[in-house]
């Protein structure tokens, strides 16, 4: 089964927004190959037409392209079954993702609460830090007064 809250989804947006990218890649795969036969593949007479052939190109260059866009083509169809098969099934109802939406809200509602109370103690917490630094700083004003204050002589 698919990630949490993807049950709420329709599969073909989920497939729309997870595959956008596969889809068009393929494509492309498939004319980059198209494109390597198109400019490696040796050439064929038709109807006793005679074409050059051109002798700067390697012998058999056709059998890696053609492994190549063989396995990019084989890996993205791959990528985009796992995609398929990873999206929710169709069966979810209205009632069942009603009922899901609801055990988010209260399960929302519990963390809120939850937020709440450690603000809350992070607050009182603050404050008494607060208290601690101005006990502090009255001291420290008071130290100093008191060694100034010993220190000047009486005239």
């Amino acid at each position: 089964m698919a990630g949490p809250g993807l049950g709420l989804l329709p599969r073909r947006i989920l497939f729309s927004t997870l595959g956008s990218q596969r889809g068009p890649q393929l494509a492309d795969q498939f004319c980059n190959a198209i494109g390597v036969l198109q400019q490696c593949g040796p050439p064929a007479s038709f109807n006793n037409i005679q074409t050059a052939i051109n002798k700067d190109q390697p012998a058999n260059p056709t059998e890696e392209y053609a492994q190549l866009f063989a396995a990019l083509i084989a890996r993205t169809a791959k990528d985009i079954d796992v995609l398929i098969d990873s999206l929710p099934s169709e069966e979810s109802t209205a009632a069942l993702q009603a009922a899901s939406l609801c055990k988010l809200e209260e399960e929302n509602h519990e963390a809120a609460t939850c937020l709440e109370d450690v603000v809350y103690r992070g607050d009182m917490l603050l404050e008494k830090i607060q208290s601690a630094l101005a006990d502090i700083a009255q001291s420290q004003l008071k130290t100093r007064n008191g060694t100034h204050s010993q220190s000047l002589p009486d005239s």
